[in-house]
């Protein structure tokens, strides 16, 4: 369990923040590999052969700093960038922007994934909930469209949120963002966790390879 997770209904103010410190260095810095408690979520899609899996906060700067890669190499070899959410608990607006987004895909999930990007991209000029309602606003008018007062009055995009946390949870989740190279592959691994973001087209030229003649 993530350390923060365990201890924040029992921290005073000062230690939460010095937890809170303490995993920002965690999830800025390379991991070591996940261990995977559940793989069942680690398949591409039906119809594909390798896909790109991605848990993500997005008010994390490292999933920042990774979604041009990692949106770029989807793009060149044409496979699946599967997004899920996992919103830390001690970044103030990050499951709120993951609730937009959700909402926005209603709209389309392509505008719905440009949102995120946005949000990736503006990262650091988004320092509260209200500003992220100013911004979301100006993006939803940009897609002619007009944000409602409440975006989630039934809790349903909420719900889709926590699910995705809860499927990272079940995977064992320890920091965003994680990402994995995903096979049908019977033969080499059906998932290799991208640790060193460098050897991400490596990591995909291996995975095609290994499924080739699928």
């Amino acid at each position: 369990m993530n350390l923060f997770r365990s201890l924040r209904f029992v921290l005073p103010a000062a230690a939460l923040a010095l937890v809170a410190v303490v995993n920002f260095a965690q999830f800025s810095n390379p991991a070591p590999t996940t261990p995977v408690h559940d793989p069942a979520a680690l398949r591409p899609p039906a119809g594909a052969r390798v896909a790109i899996i991605e848990f993500e906060d997005m008010e994390c700067p490292d999933c920042a700093r990774a979604n041009p890669l990692v949106r770029e190499a989807a793009a060149t070899y044409k496979i699946p960038l599967i997004r899920h959410d996992f919103p830390l608990p001690f970044h103030p607006w990050s499951f709120q922007a993951a609730v937009n987004a959700r909402y926005l895909d209603t709209i389309s999930k392509a505008v719905g994934d440009e949102y995120r990007d946005q949000v990736f991209a503006n990262q650091q000029s988004i320092t509260s909930l209200d500003v992220l309602r100013t911004f979301t606003e100006k993006f939803a008018a940009s897609h002619h469209a007009q944000l409602p007062f409440a975006i989630d009055p039934q809790g349903k995009f909420a719900a889709l949120v926590k699910a995705d946390y809860a499927l990272g949870q079940r995977i064992g989740i320890e920091h965003t963002p994680t990402i994995w190279v995903t096979t049908t592959a019977s033969k080499g691994a059906p998932f290799v966790e991208v640790v060193d973001r460098s050897k991400l087209y490596q990591l995909i030229d291996q995975a095609i390879a290994d499924t080739k003649g699928k």
